[in-house]
């Protein structure tokens, strides 16, 4: 038997490494007993508590590693082993304390900062554990009460609608919705819905989103119990609010399935593997049945086609998976097809309403967009000509109009794959033959599908040559308002092609002034229905080309109204229609400079050169402008900017991005856009969309924070956004007036907090406005050293200046001894703060140019106090960060300013200059660098 506890302690290792863990107990205890060494003590309690945990004998483990601890503290082996038996003791809170001391004493260790990422959770879950114990009972009781009173058709009515309300809000909360689940509570809430009441149909779908939202085991589970094609029905109801509340519901269902939404694991669900594809095709399915369905009702089948406009393409095109596109074109490609071939005048007709054929062009383009290479948008292709063909009948009239349909809707959606339908066989030389068709219907569709496909130039050319003559017969002769209408704005449309008002001129055979009071006439009828009107919109965004169109329009200050409302109503069609109307009218386009040598050879060879309307000059401009804003045209535009993405496109935003920056050129109509919510509308437009319209929209932008207070024009975190679109504009591809701008914001913004400038920081707008400081245009440079001078408050920036290896600081000197006043001052302000804040840059500042004296004494002499004061100031920096230089200072002629400024009379309005001299003197005389003057 051994008596060396050494030995023992080295036997009791290897029966441990062994896992024979009862003999390396026995070799441990008897060496605790023999040991008389207090280090070796420590070592032997922790390896025999490391014996017990493997034992599963807790309590002792923590016992033997506490002896060990009592020894030595920072024993980090033995605080580990008693944290691992403390947990399986259930004692959390103290095996957390152990786990935080090993994690203090070893960073780095991952074992350790797991181990307290378990353990907190842990503690967490204990904790929301007792709470959801103590609410558990009042739940079930309130849940059950809830219930009772909505069922109950005897119940009061205020007590239905606070019951309900309560349900909504209770399905929310995690607990609540859980319980809710747990208690038959889904069965309860189809009871509700099978009530037919609307209140409490809302209440159950609502209650039901709130129970599926970030949970997709329960989620499924409800989708399951309550069936797809329930759902479906309930979607399909002629009522807009339980159809809204329904999609909502199945849209939280998809996001559950798809695993979009906030992340959440709940209990045993992260364990658990779902599988969703086979769900997620029942829905598509189920949808994709919806829109040939008769059963559904116009609102149903939009909402249906919102779905799958938001769900089936990839939102990301770096995602390679397309699947569920293919799935919906090979599944569903002909039944979107029926929907876009519908002509709602025919007795045949689904059931539609104003949207939802062009929602169902929005959904044909962004599943074709969604396709990954030609076989794919062959196949795509093919399913659709397959189908138009098969509406081909001459025979048939009826069913050749819907084949006619579907190639002008087609038109609405893939532009390019539209165009390729209407090379087909026989496609345009029907739509021509159906114009002079003697049925009314013939000659609406017909001339339809011609505005959409005289677009392309090569389309519009053939028409021209076959279609003109019939369109004016149509405009002259049909007492119909709707065909009329659309017969105009296809020659309007024709006209314009060329990119001038003469072809309008030259096909309706008349003034265009005429032309378009006819427009205006048909906008403001309300008797007409929606959609005709709309057409007058169209043919007003190519009438208003015309100069004295567009002069009288905006003096129509009733059509300019009747045009708002109905932008409000955010049609794909008539957003991009009031927005190129508007364009037109405020002159926004882009237009090219006459280079006045050219325009001379032109005359000079006889050649045509266009020359600007008188009512297309500036003054006109401004009063159209001036008109506009009055009429309510910002709260139009921020309505606009509102709609959904698949309405407001690319093109459109850029119009309106053109637009707003039109009507923000006068600074005094600034204040008005902002308080209409233009300033809140110019944000998303800067941020997405064409690059034009990005640039335009900033520039807007720039504009309104240049002279406006950040606080009112982009309250709260809205102001953080403006930020970048105004650093996209320090470009050297921006113009000088957008630099110049877009400086006067960021100016402005700086010198709001702190916060604020650290954003500008981030942005990595500092080396374009350093950049800028060595512009050679004044006012360019001038914007930039004032900026800069607002920036140097914050510490980051301050510490950019202390870093080796940069000219920043000498640039600040250096401007500082420009002639420019304004460039002076603030180029002296930021090196007084700079000066002020890092003593540092006190001593690098007489090292960074030779000339640093000679421009800190201009400064203290200047005739403009303003720029006198920062220079004092600058000097008592100096003095006061070190005595040297303070002595070097004093021996220059700097000592002979400072006095000639400091013997000065107090006077109110240099009294700030004075004292700062003074200040100087007093620091040098401390320094017992010169002496007062009764003691010399």
């Amino acid at each position: 038997q051994m008596e060396d506890p050494i030995q023992l302690k080295e036997e009791g290792n290897k029966y441990f490494q062994a896992s024979d863990y009862e003999k390396a107990l026995q070799s441990y205890t008897q060496a605790i007993k023999l040991n008389k060494d207090k280090a070796l003590q420590a070592v032997l309690y922790r390896n025999r508590a490391a014996c017990f945990l493997k034992k599963e004998e807790y309590a002792k483990a923590a016992s033997d590693a506490s002896r060990a601890i009592d020894i030595n503290a920072s024993d980090i082996k033995a605080l580990y082993r008693r944290s691992q038996a403390l947990e399986k003791l259930g004692k959390l809170d103290q095996a957390f304390k152990d786990a935080q001391k090993c994690a203090t004493l070893e960073p780095r260790n991952k074992n350790f900062q797991e181990t307290l990422r378990r353990l907190g959770a842990n503690i967490q879950e204990k904790v929301n554990a007792r709470g959801t114990l103590r609410i558990q009972f009042s739940t079930d009781s309130r849940v059950q009460k809830m219930f009772e009173i909505l069922l109950d058709e005897n119940s009061e009515k205020e007590k239905r609608e606070k019951a309900a309300n309560n349900l909504i809000v209770l399905g929310r909360e995690e607990a609540g919705a859980e319980r809710i689940f747990q208690n038959n509570g889904v069965s309860l809430l189809l009871q509700l819905i099978e009530t037919k009441n609307p209140e409490l149909i809302l209440a159950a779908v609502r209650t039901l989103s709130g129970m599926c939202t970030g949970h997709k085991a329960r989620a499924t589970a409800i989708l399951h119990y309550l069936g797809i094609d329930s759902i479906c029905m309930w979607m399909s109801v002629d009522n807009e609010e339980i159809s809204l509340a329904v999609c909502n519901l199945l849209q939280t269902i998809t996001d559950c399935l798809l695993g979009q939404g906030k992340e959440e694991h709940h209990g045993k669900e992260e364990a658990l593997v779902l599988d969703t594809k086979k769900d997620l095709r029942m829905i598509t399915m189920r949808l994709l049945d919806m829109l040939v369905s008769k059963k559904v009702s116009g609102q149903g089948r939009d909402r249906a086609l919102n779905l799958l406009n938001k769900n089936i393409p990839r939102k990301d095109l770096k995602d390679h998976d397309n699947s569920r596109s293919i799935f919906v074109i090979d599944n569903g490609l002909k039944k979107i097809l029926k929907v876009v071939g519908q002509i709602p005048e025919m007795p045949d007709c689904l059931p539609l309403t104003e949207n939802t054929q062009l929602t169902a062009s929005v959904l044909l383009n962004k599943l074709y967009d969604d396709l990954r290479c030609d076989p794919e948008r062959d196949n795509y292709r093919l399913i659709c000509e397959e189908y138009i063909k098969s509406k081909i009948d001459p025979q048939d009239m009826d069913k050749t109009l819907h084949a006619v349909q579907i190639v002008s809707g087609v038109l609405q959606g893939p532009f390019d794959l539209g165009n390729k339908l209407l090379g087909m066989k026989g496609v345009m030389e029907m739509m021509v033959a159906l114009c002079g068709s003697e049925r009314e219907i013939d000659q609406l569709v017909a001339v339809e599908a011609l505005i959409h496909a005289s677009t392309k130039l090569s389309r519009a050319t053939f028409i021209i040559t076959n279609g003109v003559t019939l369109l004016k017969e149509i405009y002259k002769k049909t007492k119909n308002e709707k065909i009329k209408i659309r017969a105009l704005v296809g020659l309007c449309k024709l006209g314009s092609a060329g990119g001038t008002d003469y072809g309008l001129r030259q096909f309706a055979e008349g003034s265009t002034e005429k032309l378009a009071k006819q427009c205006r006439k048909w906008l403001c009828n309300t008797s007409i229905d929606a959609r005709t009107r709309k057409w007058a919109v169209e043919g007003l965004s190519y009438l208003t080309l015309d100069a004295d169109v567009k002069d009288d329009f905006v003096e129509d200050e009733p059509a300019l109204k009747a045009m708002f409302d109905l932008a409000k109503a955010s049609d794909k069609t008539i957003l991009y229609s009031v927005a190129s109307a508007l364009v037109n009218c405020t002159n926004s386009y882009d237009t090219k400079e006459l280079v006045p040598e050219l325009v001379q050879l032109a005359k000079f060879s006889k050649q045509h050169v266009p020359e600007e309307h008188p009512k297309d000059k500036k003054d006109f401009v401004v009063k159209r402008v001036k008109r506009l804003l009055k009429a309510g045209v910002v709260s139009a535009l921020a309505c606009m900017v509102k709609a959904d993405s698949a309405i407001l496109t690319d093109q459109s935003k850029e119009l309106i991005a053109r637009v707003f920056l039109a009507l923000c050129e006068d600074p005094k109509d600034r204040g008005t856009i902002v308080a209409q919510g233009g300033g809140k509308a110019l944000i998303p437009l800067a941020v997405e969309g064409t690059d034009v319209g990005k640039i335009k929209a900033s520039h807007a932008l720039a504009k309104i924070a240049a002279i406006s207070n950040p606080d009112i024009a982009f309250p709260g975190e809205r102001v953080y956004e403006v930020v970048r679109p105004l650093v996209s504009l320090l470009n050297t591809e921006r113009d000088g007036l957008q630099n110049y701008e877009a400086l006067l914001g960021l100016t402005n913004f700086s010198g709001r907090s702190d916060k604020l400038r650290l954003k500008i920081v981030k942005e990595k707008a500092l080396p374009d406005i350093e950049n800028y400081m060595f512009e050679n245009h004044d006012q360019l440079r001038q914007a930039a050293t004032e900026c800069m001078c607002n920036l140097v408050v914050n510490k980051e920036v301050q510490e950019r200046f202390v870093a080796d290896g940069n000219d920043r600081l000498k640039l600040v000197v250096l401007l500082c001894g420009e002639d420019d006043e304004k460039v002076q001052v603030a180029a002296a302000g930021a090196l007084a703060m700079l000066t002020a804040a890092q003593k540092k840059l006190c001593s690098k500042m007489t090292q960074v140019t030779t000339q640093w004296l000679e421009i800190l004494q201009r400064l203290c002499l200047h005739d403009n106090m303003e720029v006198q004061h920062r220079g004092l100031v600058i000097a008592f920096n100096l003095i006061s960060a070190d005595k040297e230089l303070a002595k070097k200072l004093v021996e220059s002629e700097l000592l002979e300013i400072l006095t000639y400024i400091g013997k000065q009379e107090d006077h109110p309005k240099k009294q700030h200059v004075i004292s700062v001299a003074r200040d100087c003197l007093t620091k040098c005389m401390d320094y017992e660098l010169i002496k007062p003057l009764s003691q010399a």
